[in-house]
């Protein structure tokens, strides 16, 4: 049932709190695994391509459950399925903490993506909810902020407790992440479920997640042939979604959100294309760190944290001026300096200095900063309230399936270029062709995601013409 009183100041604040700490707590355990792949390939004699699933097993779940979980919260309320969503991912943790392979590993991944699903869907939502339009750009920055400064100290510290402790010890810290946000999250009373009362499509449900699954493993598979059966089969079932999803009355997914909403369909699409171009590039930099490099895993995180530093730094402050200004401008400049940054990092070779890597992934910085709370705020702002939950679950959807689809890219590079090898001194050739050839495909995406931000459309004059978005019908 929807609490319908106003959210005290306290209230407000833990909510902020606990979704800051998940916020923090799931891109920190992303970018500091990235930095623990070659430790944890030693200690499990993993190819490259094997590898690479250790990352991808986490991301694959997450973007088939995410708009089930947004469409349930919605209906059965999201801060009760963003608490199991924390209890699942502390518990999945502490699992793959003490995985004795990589099957079990890789097993574990797959359940912390289920749960990181319930968080994502639920916690901008949840935001949205207690917060008004006015301030929802300043807390979105600091949520944003929150994400990037869990990439900025992956890396960082991650890349230290590799080198001290263990691997295992990333995961033990998420626990304890896990376990502080439960704790904290008692203090908060409200409820929000505007959606109370309504079906759920359990049918649709179904076909989304067999259609995403096949389209995501079929590019996995690629350039074999099968892969590209898995891909038309998931693309058909894609589409079947949809049209199943245009005939019921109370849709996982209201088509109309895509089909009626410049500024919602737009905003979804530049995202996907903005995650597509750059969740890669933080892996394929941590392998050249490491292996052409030759860094250590902290030395390389003390390179990477440069571009989510800014990240960190900049999106509060981006969020605050989507709420005077359009997004669509300064989305789309920081989509235009992102795909510069990529740009120049297709030059990357064996002799490429440290301070050019720092100075590109600066200004990849500024650009994501740019981008992200700017255009998270005009996703949220576009939808009426009982839409936030799903809103919130497109957002984070599109973000997943753009790092499957950026990680599918580098993985198929990988078969194409390596093969099942892993990455030696003998084969650092073929690593950095492999490279190459994809931040020059991340850096056309980036050029076509320009073009996507500019096409959304003006959010402010909307609202300006039929009021507060909280209340409008896409």
């Amino acid at each position: 049932m929807t609490d319908s009183r106003e959210p005290r100041a306290t209230e407000r604040r833990v909510v902020l709190l606990t979704a800051t700490l998940t916020s923090f707590m799931t891109p920190f355990m992303a970018s500091s695994i990235n930095i623990a792949l070659p430790a944890i390939a030693k200690e499990f004699s993993l190819g490259a391509v094997t590898l690479t699933w250790v990352a991808t097993a986490f991301i694959l779940p997450a973007a088939i459950f995410l708009l089930p979980f947004g469409r349930l919260a919605d209906i059965s309320g999201r801060k009760r399925v963003f608490a199991w969503g924390v209890a699942v991912f502390t518990v999945a943790s502490v699992l793959c903490a003490f995985s004795p392979s990589a099957v079990t590993l890789i097993a574990f991944r797959i359940l912390q993506g289920i749960a990181a699903a319930m968080l994502f869907s639920t916690g901008t939502a949840i935001l949205t909810s207690v917060y008004p339009t006015g301030e929802r750009g300043r807390v979105l920055g600091y949520n944003v902020g929150a994400v990037y400064m869990g990439l900025s100290l992956g890396p960082s510290l991650g890349g230290l407790m590799v080198q001290q402790l263990s691997w295992r010890s990333l995961f033990m810290g998420s626990a304890v992440l896990g376990v502080i946000t439960l704790v904290s999250l008692r203090q908060v009373r409200g409820e929000w479920a505007e959606a109370a009362g309504e079906g759920f499509d359990l049918a649709g449900t179904g076909i989304y997640a067999v259609s995403l699954t096949a389209l995501m493993l079929g590019f996995s598979a690629l350039p074999a042939t099968a892969g590209f059966g898995w891909i038309v089969a998931g693309a058909i079932g894609l589409a079947t979604f949809l049209g199943w999803e245009l005939r019921q009355r109370h849709p996982v997914l209201d088509v109309r959100l895509l089909t009626g909403n410049a500024v919602f369909a737009f905003s979804s699409l530049a995202a996907l294309i903005n995650y597509s171009a750059n969740f890669g590039v933080t892996f394929l930099l941590s392998l050249y760190l490491q292996y052409v490099k030759e860094l250590s895993p902290q030395g390389a995180g003390l390179v990477l944290v440069a571009q989510p530093l800014i990240m960190s730094g900049l999106s509060p402050m981006a969020g605050r001026l989507s709420d005077r200004m359009e997004p669509r401008t300064l989305a789309s400049t920081g989509m235009a300096c992102t795909a510069l940054a990529l740009l120049l990092l297709t030059s990357l070779g064996r002799e490429t200095s440290l301070s050019f890597i720092v100075a590109c992934l600066i200004l990849n910085g500024v650009g994501f900063a740019l981008f992200s709370s700017p255009n998270t705020n005009a996703i949220m702002s576009s939808v009426e309230r009982r839409f936030y939950g799903v809103a919130s679950a497109m957002t984070a959807t599109v973000r997943m399936t753009g790092q499957i689809l950026s990680m599918g890219t580098a993985m198929l590079l990988f078969a194409l270029y390596i093969g099942s090898a892993p990455i030696t001194r003998e084969n650092h050739h073929l690593f950095l062709a492999s490279m190459h050839v994809a931040l020059m495909i991340f850096t056309a995406v980036s050029v076509v995601g320009v073009f996507a931000s500019l096409a959304r459309g003006t959010l402010h004059s909307a609202i300006g013409r039929s009021g507060d978005s909280a209340t409008r019908k896409p």
